[in-house]
């Protein structure tokens, strides 16, 4: 069970990338808590549904546990763990009552709001979901949040709260309630980035867990906050005065490379970005692309290039993964011209010459500048 007493985290999403990500996250510091550091604070987590799933009910018939493997490469070395997640221990359904999310957000332990909904839910119910609960609490006369957006969306708490408050400004609420929705509450602007998957039943470490969920050892969460802002603590989270030269570094190297290796793959029968990286000649066209193209173009407007570079390269060879290239060849035409045009561009102002694979490239998807 999660520690009692401890702080809350309001958390609207029950499906594997949270249960993989910020729950594991907020797992390990319980256990570190556990141990006796104090500077770790003990945290529990309301899992909110809001889709019909039927995940919160699941949830719950097991307590908020389930089992969490990690599986991928970390330094060369394979790593390959199971264990159990307790960070949740209560879940609801919002989708079958909807004023259970509100109910859940008076509890004067609750601290943060943590979501991952699609771009379509920005668009429709989510912003109004929160707006009721931001409203509810500033009635109550209880203090803001910290809000942290898990969707990868483009400045996602910047666009949440703009959409909050025009939510909150259509009912016509009292100014008074307005302004506690939109400006008590701290509205960070993150980025995510984690693999997760369902395990096949049969896989070691699942211990027949129907709600199982499997993750790469690399996670990454970026928040953009000032120092005064508490965020949630973990190696693997990064506190950030500007989150857009981590944004720039994974749209153009992570996504980039992705796009570019669909072109490069096509004809061969190659199926699945490890296979890829297990033929000699795409794996050394490939590092050579981003080391020698793609990152030179960035130069100083990211962060930890070099690195980054290196890690990708280890995600894309994850001997557990099996990421379809077909899967990221959906929406190519809109792909190349966010992930890879730009840095064909970039190149030449820099260097003033062409980049000869990624020129390649886009003249063989006849979409050159």
């Amino acid at each position: 069970m999660s520690p009692s007493g401890a702080q809350r985290v309001l958390q609207f999403g029950t499906g594997r990338f949270l249960r993989g990500f910020v729950d594991s996250f907020i797992d390990d510091t319980n256990v570190v808590a556990a141990a006796g550091q104090p500077d770790a604070p003990a945290r529990a987590v309301t899992a909110v549904e809001t889709t019909g799933s039927g995940m919160a009910a699941r949830l719950a018939a097991q307590g908020g546990a389930y089992r969490l493997l990690v599986r991928g490469l970390d330094g060369g070395a394979i790593v390959d763990t199971s264990r159990v997640i307790r960070s949740i221990d209560r879940t609801v359904d919002a989708a079958a009552d909807p004023g259970t999310a509100v109910t859940a957000a008076l509890d004067a332990d609750v601290r943060f709001i943590v979501s991952n909904t699609t771009e379509a839910g920005y668009a429709s119910d989510f912003p109004v979901r929160l707006s009721a609960v931001l409203e509810a609490r500033a009635r109550a006369g209880l203090p803001g949040l910290v809000i942290l957006p898990c969707e990868l969306v483009e400045r996602n708490g910047d666009r949440l709260r703009e959409l909050v408050a025009a939510d909150a400004l259509a009912r016509d609420l009292e100014p008074g309630v307005v302004e506690h929705i939109r400006d008590a509450n701290t509205w960070t602007v993150t980025l995510v980035d984690r693999i997760t998957t369902r395990p096949a039943p049969d896989v070691p470490g699942t211990f027949g867990d129907p709600l199982a969920v499997a993750v790469e050892p690399f996670a990454s969460w970026v928040v953009e906050a000032s120092e005064d802002v508490t965020i949630l603590e973990h190696a693997r989270v990064e506190r950030t005065a500007d989150v857009q030269p981590y944004a720039l570094r994974k749209i153009r190297i992570l996504n980039g490379a992705h796009t570019a290796l669909v072109v490069r793959t096509r004809g061969t029968g190659v199926t699945l970005v490890r296979e890829a990286m297990d033929d000699p000649a795409i794996a050394a066209w490939m590092e050579a692309l981003m080391i020698d193209e793609i990152l030179p173009a960035l130069d100083e407007r990211i962060r930890d290039g070099p690195a980054f570079v290196r890690t990708t390269l280890e995600r894309f060879r994850n001997p557990f993964a099996d990421h379809r290239l077909e899967d990221i060849a959906i929406h190519h035409d809109q792909k190349l011209a966010i992930r890879l045009v730009p840095t064909y561009r970039d190149h030449i102002e820099r260097f003033g010459r062409v980049p000869r694979l990624l020129g390649q490239v886009l003249a063989q998807e006849g979409v050159l500048p």
